[in-house]
Parts: structure tokens; C-alpha cells; sequence
């Protein structure tokens, strides 16, 4: 446009973020500011003006809300602040000089969540690791980062995606810029951190409703720092969560990609492995396989369950790979596999089995009971049905955990011819007033 000079450091970083469009961006921007509590929103026109460079320095609530998606200081997205303002490692959130450590701790703690993810010695640490890679990107920056990335994954499992989000990418965006710089041994541990990091995004974007290309950005970006560090297993383990974030489209797909982590270049440790043939018998019945082949691949799994070793404590995002997967969990989901295969009654009895006694946390119950739910509608049980989604729904509904909430909008489908019983009736009500908050 003339007299502008448009910001392509901005188009860049939109794109590589997953925001293909300047809807998606949009759409994005404006879900952050209603998770982060800002009034700030914008359309897709205002997209093309910070694009062309007709806005060079966006308005403090509209800083504070790209600090939060990008997780960096606006300066290295490409805006430019008026004159008098300071320049480069300054322009950051609130028109104050030194802020680009502030910024960065901003990162972490995330405005709306409980508490910092990071103590202040942690976060001085980072900073210093931004200025200088080579001299402070260390094992201690490493470890804070770990620390700061389980912390993060508790985030979610207590309070959803929406508020693990941008402490999350934080995190990725504090790895890729120490991994530049850093020695090799401490590039090669975060870039192994990183990996981790990019496929917790992935969930929290899928969880979150995101599209399913930014889903895919970031498990490729997962499967790119795994074979960076030469971790066969957790490439294998992204495929994994690849076939899972597929929900039921493509079946094929879904069973090509569990089928791959289990029988591809490189050994899963048995849990993850188990979870993997749990995810090939699903994909199994969804194209319509014998009932005898997907109870053969679930006796497979529980054979590579027999193999593994006790968990050492509670599992965390960042200990060994697919420490939470136990028999508990492959139970319940093979509920899942038997409702694909057209048998709702045996899923019934099994979620039934497996879920009253589990010592599965709120959030996987509350998953699981979903299925029920959709299990019972379809064997003709639909007040049983509507008891087991409102009890869902309720757990849910809260934090926005969107796969619940997902699942749930397919079981009121089922019920629909149904919508005149009383309990029936009472979900649905509920659920619209769910999905219109």
C-alpha cells in the first residue's frame, strides 16, 4: 500500500503459528482477549492494517493480547513504536524502558492464572537466557522450563486449555529462541523439551476447538525437534496423538497413523505402546473390522501393559512418555472401541464396569462419561443417558474442556427424538447454555 511499508516479520509469524488466514488470526486474537479478561477485539480489517503497516504500534490492550499469542515483545513481530518510545528489547508491553524482562515473565505467569509458573530467581534466569544463549542457557534454564511446563499441564487438567494456553506457548517460544544459541548439550535438551512442549499444544489447541491445521503445526513441530534429538519414541508417540486428534473423521487415517507408532523405525515403551493398540483397534472398528481382529489388537494391549514397569510416582508431562496410560485407562477406552463397532451394549457394560470404581481424576471421568452417555442413547436408554451427560456436563462445562463438551453435543443429537422426557429435555438446555457462553 503506498506510503506503508507492510510487516512481513508479522505475516511470518502469524503463519508459522498455525493462523494460515487473517480470519484465523482474528478469530484467535479474539478468543485470547475473552480468555484473558481484555476487552480488546478486532476484525479481520484490522488484521490488514497491522499486515500493510498502516498501524505501527497497536493500542496497550491490543499489545498485551499479541504478547500472549506470540509470547514475545512486540518489537520482534515487526511493529514499530512511535517516536520518543523506547527501540528494539524495549518495545515491549506497556510503553515502559527495560520491559523486555517483564514481557517475558508475563509470558509465564499468564495474567489470568493462579500463580507464576516460575519463581523470580527462574524468571531473572530466562531473561538473561534471552539476552545471552551461549553464556546463561543452561541446565538450570532447562530445569526451570521442565518445572514451568509440567506446571503448565496441571494447568489444564485442573482449569482447561484456555488458561494453560499461553504459558504454553511461552514456553515453546523461551526454547526455540535459548535452542538457537545454546551449547549442543543444552540445545539438544531443550529441543528434547520442546518436543514435549509442542505436543502438549497440539492437546491444548484441539481441546480448545482450535483449527485442525494449527493442530498439525504443532505436532509437526513435535515430530521435527523429536528427530532433531534423535527421539525415535516420541515421534512414534505423536503419530499416537496425531490418530487421536483425527476424533472420528478419516478412519482410515486414524488407523494408518496408530497403526505407523506401533509398527514403524523405532521401539514405544510398553505404556505408550499400549495405548497405541488400544487407538489401532478403535481405528479397526471404525472401518469396520471383525469383532475377533479388534479383541486380538486389545489383548495386545494388554499384553505390552503386562510388560511395563510401575510408574515411579504421579506421571507428569515431562517424565517418562506415556506414564499415566494404565490398565484403568485402556479399559474405559476399549468401551470406546466396542460402541465404534456398532455394539453399545457392550461398551455400556464395560464403562459401566470400569468407570464406577476408576481412579481416574474429574476431567477423564467426566471423558469418559460422555461416551457412557452416548453408549446408553444408543442402546434406547435415553433418561439413563441424559443422568450420565448432565454429570458430565457439569465437570466440563467450567473449564471448557471442548473434547467433553464435543462428544456430549453428539450424544444430544442422539437424544434428540427424545427431547420431550424430562431429563432428556434438562441436557439439552443445559448444553445450549454451555455452548452459548
Amino acid at each position: 500500500m503506498p506510503g506503508h511499508t507492510p510487516n512481513g516479520t508479522f505475516v511470518t509469524a502469524r503463519i508459522k503459528r498455525g493462523w494460515r488466514t487473517q480470519e484465523d488470526f482474528a478469530e484467535a486474537y479474539n478468543a485470547t482477549a475473552g480468555t484473558s479478561g481484555s476487552k480488546a477485539r478486532i476484525s479481520v480489517r484490522q488484521v490488514r492494517r497491522w499486515e500493510s503497516g498502516q498501524t505501527l504500534w497497536p493500542n496497550r490492550d491490543a499489545r498485551q493480547v499479541l504478547i500472549r499469542m506470540f509470547g514475545m515483545p512486540l518489537g520482534h513481530l515487526g511493529f514499530v513504536p512511535p517516536a520518543g518510545k523506547a527501540m528494539a528489547r524495549d518495545t515491549a508491553a506497556d510503553d515502559e524502558p527495560g520491559m523486555e524482562d517483564h514481557v517475558l515473565r508475563r509470558t509465564f505467569v499468564g495474567g489470568a492464572l493462579v500463580a507464576p509458573l516460575l519463581d523470580l530467581a527462574a524468571l531473572d534466569h530466562l531473561a538473561a537466557a534471552a539476552r545471552d544463549a551461549y553464556r546463561y542457557a543452561d541446565q538450570d534454564l532447562v530445569d526451570h522450563l521442565r518445572n514451568a511446563l509440567d506446571e503448565t499441564a496441571r494447568i489444564d487438567l485442573l482449569d482447561g486449555p484456555h488458561r494453560a494456553m499461553p504459558a504454553a506457548l511461552g514456553i515453546l517460544s523461551a526454547i526455540n529462541g535459548a535452542a538457537r544459541d545454546a551449547k549442543p548439550g543444552i540445545r539438544q535438551q531443550l529441543l528434547g523439551l520442546g518436543a514435549r512442549a509442542a505436543e502438549l499444544a497440539a492437546w491444548l489447541h484441539r481441546d480448545a476447538g482450535s483449527p485442525h491445521r494449527t493442530i498439525t503445526y504443532w505436532h509437526n513441530q513435535s515430530k521435527e525437534w523429536a528427530t532433531f534429538t534423535s527421539d525415535g519414541a516420541m515421534h512414534a508417540y505423536v503419530l499416537l496423538r496425531q490418530a487421536q486428534a483425527m476424533g472420528r473423521h478419516d478412519p482410515a487415517r486414524i488407523l494408518a497413523l496408530a497403526d505407523a507408532a506401533t509398527s514403524g523405525p523405532w521401539v514405544l515403551p510398553p505404556r505408550p505402546r499400549a495405548e497405541a493398540l488400544q487407538q489401532k483397534a478403535r481405528g479397526l472398528a471404525m472401518t469396520g473390522a471383525a469383532e475377533k481382529q479388534i479383541e486380538r489388537v486389545l489383548d495386545e494391549a494388554h499384553g505390552s501393559l503386562d510388560q511395563a514397569a510401575e510408574p515411579c510416582g504421579a506421571a507428569t508431562c515431562t517424565g517418562p512418555l506415556g506414564d499415566g496410560y494404565t490398565r484403568d485407562r485402556l479399559m474405559v477406552q476399549s468401551g470406546i472401541c466396542w460402541r465404534e463397532a456398532k455394539r453399545p451394549d457392550k461398551a455400556v457394560a464395560v464403562f459401566r464396569a470400569h468407570l464406577s470404581g476408576s481412579v481416574l481424576g474429574p476431567r477423564d471421568h467426566a471423558h469418559y462419561s460422555a461416551f457412557l452417555a452416548g453408549a446408553l442413547a444408543e442402546a434406547g436408554e435415553p433418561d439413563e443417558a441424559a443422568d450420565a451427560a448432565l454429570r458430565a456436563l457439569a465437570v466440563a462445562a467450567p473449564p471448557r474442556y471442548g473434547q467433553v463438551i464435543t462428544e456430549l453435543h453428539r450424544t444430544a443429537e442422539i437424544l434428540f427424538p427424545h427431547r420431550d422426557r424430562p431429563a432428556v429435555r434438562e441436557f439439552h438446555e443445559r448444553l445450549m447454555v454451555t455452548a452459548s457462553c
